[in-house]
């Protein structure tokens, strides 16, 4: 009903039943009620009018902008227009009945209705303040003197105006004269259902206490900014995504002038509170609730702090706000914590995840599940769950060959380029094995002007409440000890703020005729990263089948990345 409606408002007649005449202050007689009507709305004389056909010269007409509806039944109405205001008390000039055809046409009518009455005032708006910006301009010199009557035909259609294309901060011209309240990047390119239930999640002590109590994450966050109190020293700092605003307390701890802890969600009235309950530190941060691509700062920083990262890095798409944060409120020079992230990635041999995620749709192998064949959306369901990208903490000795790494670096890299994130493979197999697909984790570098910080989600490593991420291929390849393993992860952002992964991996021929460069084996998956599969919190024991190669115990502290940008410095996971 409401798209029926929607498009309703949209026609320029009405046919109705018929209109009978009020009594109105200037006559105590009444018309009967008149033969079929039509209800039309003129946008350019901006007039409403009641004739018997569309060529008619016997027309009623109103006002819109004086004009008001009211519903009288559910197929009729009255239509009054006011005249002039006495001691506060209205009153009218003429009014009409208007009988609908049917209970629907009245809603479509009435819908209809308020939506001209908005057009009709916005555009007396748009004529007189593009008066008054005439007149500015020619104060100033910038337009000839023209005579009133010119200017004014000349306001009304934008298009007369000297830059139609001109934007205001609060607004821009569109071209049927209306103003349109700009949005935020943010709300451009994310969907508004995603946004609400983002901002209600983090809005939440629960999910605030859970990131809180991972002490990898927290303690790491509180080292890095207590052991380089040279940068926060006397500086101002700008909390990107403040949440409970602990990092803003962390950074008045290190000496911080002034802190702005700029936090969306209702989150936000909760770091109020727990500012004002640590007053020593809370009377130099200011809480600012807001999105930071719209909330305006009295000063530049001098330091950006905040947690960005989400699943594989990217997830959440929190890290496009980090970036526009540093391109609005940092100072040139000025220091971000952390400053660079790497994903990390290396192929793995899992017979255990494959067949548990394998085993999920056998429920669609029924041939007989109360009498339904379910068999023929088997095929379906098994691509539904290896599209979910797994969330958990693995043994490291799964990895099959050394990990590589793509770097992205905070301080320079442009919005725009985390919309798509193209990362080439290359790995060589360390054993013969079964590959499943492609493990996951990141870290990012806090680096101070005294001490550098690596946060890690390292498999092998202390976990986190990130974990690690795999992608589960349908169709695993076979690898021999020394064969060359290469492919594509390819990441693209969508509105419901995370990305499709799109991952191809093959297998190289070994031996005689390598050179030629031949892929033997060849599989992709395509997944959605909003939708992982969270499986477990802690790796779990492996035990190793009787036909199954052993694998060399891999540490993770000794594998070699191999960073794809070769200006770089090869690192070594710390």
């Amino acid at each position: 009903m409401e798209l029926l409606l929607g498009l309703k408002w949209k026609q320029q007649e009405f046919s109705m039943d018929s209109i009978s005449n009020l009594y109105s202050s200037s006559s105590s007689t009444s018309t009967s009620p008149s033969p079929p009507v039509v209800a039309c709305f003129s946008t350019d004389d901006l007039e409403f009018r009641f004739q018997r056909d569309s060529d008619s010269s016997d027309v009623i007409k109103f006002d819109p902008r004086v004009a008001q509806v009211f519903k009288l039944g559910p197929v009729q109405s009255v239509c009054i227009s006011e005249s002039s205001e006495v001691a506060k008390e209205k009153s009218y000039s003429r009014g009409i009945t208007i009988v609908f055809n049917n209970e629907e046409q009245s809603k479509a009518f009435h819908c209809a209705f308020d939506q001209w009455k908005k057009e009709a005032s916005v555009k007396v708006l748009f004529k007189v303040s593009t008066w008054v910006t005439l007149v500015i301009m020619q104060c100033k010199g910038q337009l000839p003197v023209v005579d009133p009557g010119e200017a004014s035909s000349n306001t009304s259609h934008p298009r007369n105006l000297p830059n139609k294309d001109s934007k205001s901060k609060g607004g821009a011209w569109l071209p049927n004269g209306t103003v349109s309240t700009s949005k935020s990047k943010f709300d451009d390119k994310i969907e508004a259902s995603s946004a609400k239930m983002y901002f209600h999640y983090y809005g939440q002590l629960l999910h605030q206490q859970n990131m809180l109590q991972d002490y990898v994450r927290t303690g790491t966050y509180y080292a890095a900014v207590i052991e380089n109190r040279a940068d926060f020293a006397g500086r101002v700092v700008v909390d990107v995504g403040a949440g409970s605003g602990i990092l803003s307390l962390f950074a008045a701890q290190a000496g911080a002038k002034h802190v702005y802890a700029v936090e969306a969600s209702e989150m936000a009235e909760y770091a109020r509170k727990l500012i004002a309950g640590n007053p020593t530190l809370g009377d130099r941060i200011t809480v600012v609730k807001g999105k930071v691509e719209e909330v305006e700062l009295p000063e530049k920083a001098d330091i950006l702090i905040s947690e960005p990262m989400g699943t594989l890095l990217v997830n959440e798409r929190m890290l496009e706000s980090y970036v526009i944060a540093r391109d609005r409120f940092l100072l040139p020079g000025g220091k971000m914590f952390p400053g660079t992230g790497r994903i990390h990635m290396a192929p793995f041999s899992d017979e255990y995840l494959f067949i548990e995620i394998a085993n999920k749709a056998l429920f669609w192998q029924q041939q007989s599940y109360y009498g339904v064949d379910l068999t023929p959306l088997y095929r379906s369901a098994s691509q539904g769950y290896f599209s979910q990208p797994v969330v958990d903490a693995f043994d490291p000795r799964l990895l099959v060959a050394p990990s590589i790494s793509h770097t992205i670096d905070f301080t320079k890299i442009k919005e725009e380029e985390l919309y798509e994130i193209d990362i080439p493979l290359k790995f060589t197999s360390l054993v013969g094995a079964r590959v499943h697909g492609l493990a996951c984790w990141f870290d990012v570098l806090f680096d101070g002007s005294t001490v550098q910080r690596w946060l890690t989600t390292a498999p092998g490593a202390p976990t986190t409440h990130w974990y690690q991420l795999r992608c589960v291929l349908l169709q695993p390849l076979y690898v021999l000890a020394g064969q060359e393993i290469t492919g594509q992860l390819r990441l693209v952002a969508h509105n419901a703020q995370s990305y499709t992964i799109n991952l191809t991996m093959g297998v190289k021929m070994s031996g005689p005729g390598a050179e030629r460069g031949e892929v033997l084996q060849l599989s992709s998956c395509k997944l959605d990263l909003k939708e992982p599969y969270y499986r477990m919190s802690q790796p779990q024991a492996y035990t190793v089948a009787p036909d199954q190669q052993q694998h060399p115990l891999i540490h993770t502290q000794d594998i070699h990345i191999q960073c794809q940008d070769a200006d770089e410095p090869d690192v070594e996971l710390q």
